[in-house]
């Protein structure tokens, strides 16, 4: 029997009851599938299994769950597919979805035992973060990066959740068409349009011209509004060209990108003053390797026995990738590509995105990259490197997923088995002696902006229920935590995802209807005390049952009443002594070696967040929103900040 073996591990009443658990996984690429494997052997039985990607070429040498034969389907449908076969009795449902959709609601978070997350996307993290805080699930995070690994129980109320530490700042993505891969050189100036080029305006979709109609309309200044028509109209040329039979495709987008670009910018003195001047590039002196670019002459390649075969072609694909390219090669490959991204516009594709398993794409971004970057003198980066930078390629190791996904189901175990003491946060190391440690799991931190806050579920018509309804109904279902203590309508500020709707001074949208607001289901309204003595009150939308009898209300209120506690105030440090006897020992931080790993203790090393990268302790505040503005509050005047 399959479940045998989870019969013998945690007990046979156990394996019985999580035939029964319904589990939501989110993610199924290199942990997902790792983790899917783990616990349809394990003998959970009723499992949800949602992912928005489709299989890519370069997934399959560690997620394998997936053939070659699977690529460009969903992974969700996939994997679903391929792990059911492990255990025929285990039910599967896959959603090929994102996470964020508004069905997804707190309702149908509530729906689960358990939410594991195996997710590679910082927003969505923090999206199923309060998702579940709202709904009150057990939440076990985790993530991987090479050799480094962790696993994250997160427990409303008893542990700190995924937002109580502010994380790094994700790599940048470079999509297709977005001004990628050194396209841009980083001036900050008013040509910047001249050095830009997109990929979008050649392949993707025909760039709008509204926003210059009402520019103009606006008064613009009408010779900048003059310029970028005739830019567009240039851009769309080309487009035009692309689409037809033309041999010269390739020279035209290179005459236009890489040389008369490039001459406008030079016609602007002013921006060279304390800057390397670029250099336009002639097509056809590249072409013959005679181009002399800042003293160098840009000769032809000639093949290194080491990296070619006899046959003088790259011994494999790899070496290929790897080697840097001359300018003359550059040219050839960004020809060469753009001959064959034509072909295809040609044969019927509308449109053409960026895939980093899609050699055409790739070798144009590529191609583009090395000629902007012989413009302006930056260093070029091979195949390779561009592969990693605009696939948004994050290192992962088969053995490191698997390592995890053993543990997210340990960890699972403890939640449902509630031997929360148990709990711990594993996580891998560098220490050859100790590779797998953990650390006991941190308390909320009261000044998060997420777990801080408190949660209400309300299910309601977005239609026909105003804002003015939602916050009154909101703030009478909810227990101060001084009875004494009252929080009135009229002194409350109501934000969604950070756009103002309500505040003392603003009451327009009050009577207007949540479906007006765009404040439908799925979304978060927070109501934030304008005096700041209580937590934030976060209002989960969600729909009324299809079976509710609306004759009262349309307002579905929880059970029971939420309790709202106290604003967590930070202390302020005392003023430094006049002597300046500090005691430095106490302010020394504990040693962390070049790995990132602590060596004074057995707790993964927290980075340290760069100032604009600081969460905000709680929603915003009116105070807040006013300095965003480029206004200061000081007692009761309003300063405006030059």
């Amino acid at each position: 029997m399959r479940s045998s073996s989870a019969a013998s591990l945690f007990g046979s009443q156990f394996a019985e009851s999580i035939k029964s658990t319904r589990i939501l996984v989110v993610g199924s690429g290199g942990i997902g599938c790792e983790l899917l494997k783990n616990i349809v052997l394990v003998g959970f039985g009723n499992i949800t299994l949602l992912d928005l990607d489709t299989i890519d070429l370069s997934n399959l040498n560690r997620q394998f769950l997936f053939r070659k034969k699977d690529v460009k389907q969903s992974k969700a449908l996939i994997a679903a597919r391929t792990a059911s076969a492990f255990n025929p009795s285990v039910k599967i449902i896959p959603l090929c979805a994102n996470i964020k959709e508004s069905r997804f609601d707190a309702n149908w978070f509530a729906s689960f035992h358990l939410v594991m997350s195996a997710l590679d996307n910082l927003d969505a993290r923090k999206h199923i973060n309060r998702m579940c805080l709202a709904a009150g699930v057990p939440l076990v995070e985790s993530g991987t990066e090479g050799y480094f690994g962790q696993v994250q129980p997160i427990l409303k109320g008893e542990t700190e959740c995924y937002e109580c530490t502010p994380k790094p700042v994700q790599q940048k993505t470079y999509p297709f068409g977005r001004k990628a891969i050194c396209f841009r050189e980083p001036s900050g100036s008013q040509g910047d349009r001249y050095l830009t080029l997109e990929p979008r305006q050649l392949f993707g979709e025909e760039e709008n011209e509204a926003e210059l109609d009402k520019a103009e309309q606006d008064g613009e200044n009408p010779n900048e509004i003059a310029a970028l028509r005739e830019e567009a109209q240039e851009w769309k040329r080309m487009r035009t060209a692309l689409r037809s039979p033309n041999a010269s495709a390739g020279k035209t987008v290179f005459e236009k990108a890489f040389k008369k670009d490039t001459e406008k910018l030079l016609r602007m003195d002013d921006m060279w003053l304390n800057r390397q001047k670029p250099v336009p590039l002639e097509f056809d002196a590249v072409a013959k390797g005679a181009f002399v670019l800042r003293g160098v002459k840009q000769i032809l390649h000639v093949p290194d026995a080491s990296t070619s075969s006899a046959n003088g072609h790259s011994s494999t694909s790899g070496l290929r990738d790897q080697r840097s390219l001359t300018l003359p090669e550059s040219l050839d490959l960004f020809v060469s590509s753009v001959e064959r991204l034509s072909a295809r516009l040609q044969a019927g594709e509308d449109i053409i995105t960026f895939d980093k398993d899609d050699d055409d794409t790739l070798d144009f971004v590529t191609a583009a990259s090395n000629l902007r970057s012989a413009v302006y003198n930056i260093p070029q980066k091979n195949r390779w490197d561009v592969k990693e930078m605009a696939g948004n390629i994050i290192p992962a190791i088969a053995t490191t997923n698997a390592i995890i996904a053993g543990l997210i189901v340990l960890q699972a175990v403890q939640i449902l088995r509630k031997q929360i003491d148990s709990l711990t946060w594993p996580y891998l190391t560098a220490k050859p002696n100790k590779p797998i440690t953990g650390s006991q799991l941190p308390t909320p931190n009261p000044s998060c902006a997420a777990c801080a806050d408190t949660y209400i579920v309300i299910r309601c018509n977005p239609s026909t229920v105003t804002l003015s309804e939602l916050i009154n109904a909101a703030l009478e279902h909810t227990d101060l935590e001084d009875d004494d203590d009252t929080l009135d309508p009229s002194s409350v500020s109501v934000f969604e995802a950070g756009r103002l709707l309500v505040d003392p001074d603003f009451e327009d949208n009050l009577e207007k209807t949540l479906a007006d607001l765009s404040c439908g289901q799925g979304k978060f309204i927070s109501i934030v005390d304008e005096d700041e003595r209580w937590n934030t009150l976060t209002v989960a939308i969600c729909l009324l049952p299809e079976d509710y009898d609306a004759e009262d209300s349309e307002l579905m209120l929880p059970t029971d009443q939420v309790r709202l506690k106290r604003k967590f105030k930070t202390e302020t440090l005392p003023p430094v002594a006049d002597s300046m006897e500090i005691d430095r020992t106490a302010l020394k931080r504990k040693l962390v070696d070049e790995t990132g790993v602590n060596e004074n203790e057995d707790e993964p090393a927290r980075k340290k967040a760069r100032p604009n990268n600081i969460l905000p302790s709680s929603s915003p505040s009116k105070a807040q929103q006013f300095e965003e503005d480029g206004l200061v509050i000081l007692e009761d005047d309003v300063i405006v900040l030059d």
